[in-house]
């Protein structure tokens, strides 16, 4: 078993080199997430001066729109990998942001004092926490008391078709090992109230958790299989293991898969996350 700081190495690297197909792809993924991360910043009740922290930004959302709605408050964009900060400090630049300010760092070990922030965000970083429990504490101790922590992760492979798709089509060459179900993976904390419990343990009150449908949207199952195969880290990994004969042959069987979900000139699959969120005391 990988230490956490042999886990923290493997991410930095891995997600370093998916960045330039997240800048890529970031609209098509802004789009996609867009409603997880509004149902999140509608549960935070934001005012215009909020302090707010947003763990695991990668290119800067949700926090850069907690940033516009935000103009005399203040965001801090944190993640693991400079490479990502970068292409949100970018994205911030141009959008005329003044309020923002990135910092590489580890979930579970924040540069902040106690009681720094209103409000904390975790989009859909909590699955890739070498220790989730460890984090939690974290945000509670960063937060002040009454701050609000929300966070989503994905549910179950069948509900998301967006992404089993084109697992199910590289699994087809590729014998892809079972993931760890105690260990970082994109389904970790699937199930019903594994978060809540978290927040609870942690000393957050009065927790909700809801579900939030979203839709990967592309202009053809072409670029379906550009966006998948360019961005997402188990494809990408995966796809290192094959020759060209055979990711071609992955190609054309997910093209034609997600073929089903082609209607008017798009390619419109669905998914599914869980949204969670929680006072703390």
């Amino acid at each position: 078993m990988p230490s956490a700081d042999e886990i923290r190495d493997a991410q930095r690297a891995t997600w370093a080199g998916l960045s330039a197909g997240w800048e890529k792809w970031d609209a098509v993924i802004v789009a996609q997430l867009g409603p997880v991360g509004a149902e999140m910043i509608d549960r935070l009740d934001m005012t215009d001066d909020q302090h707010h922290l947003d763990i695991a930004s990668g290119t800067g959302e949700p926090g850069l729109t907690i940033a516009k709605q935000t103009p005399n408050g203040r965001v801090v964009l944190t993640d693991l990998v400079p490479e990502m900060l970068d292409i949100a400090a970018r994205r911030a630049k141009a959008d005329g942001l003044l309020n923002v300010e990135t910092q590489v760092c580890s979930a579970d070990d924040l540069p902040f004092d106690d009681a720094t922030f209103d409000s904390v965000s975790v989009r859909f970083g909590y699955m890739f926490f070498p220790d989730v429990t460890k984090a939690t504490a974290e945000f509670a101790r960063v937060l002040k008391t009454g701050g609000r922590l929300a966070s989503s992760v994905w549910i179950k492979p069948d509900e998301n078709p967006w992404t089993t798709i084109t697992m199910q089509a590289i699994s087809s060459e590729v014998d892809l090992p079972a993931p760890d179900p105690d260990g970082p993976n994109m389904y970790r904390c699937a199930g019903p109230g594994y978060v809540r419990a978290l927040y609870e343990g942690a000393g957050f009150r009065d927790v909700v958790e809801w579900d939030v449908g979203v839709e990967l949207v592309t202009r053809s199952p072409a670029e379906y299989w550009e966006v998948m195969s360019e961005h997402v880290s188990l494809a990408v990994a995966a796809l290192k293991q094959v020759d060209a004969e055979a990711r071609e042959r992955i190609r054309a069987n997910a093209i034609a898969k997600v073929g089903a979900f082609e209607k008017d000139g798009q390619v419109r699959v669905p998914g599914l996350a869980r949204c969670i969120v929680g006072t703390c005391r």
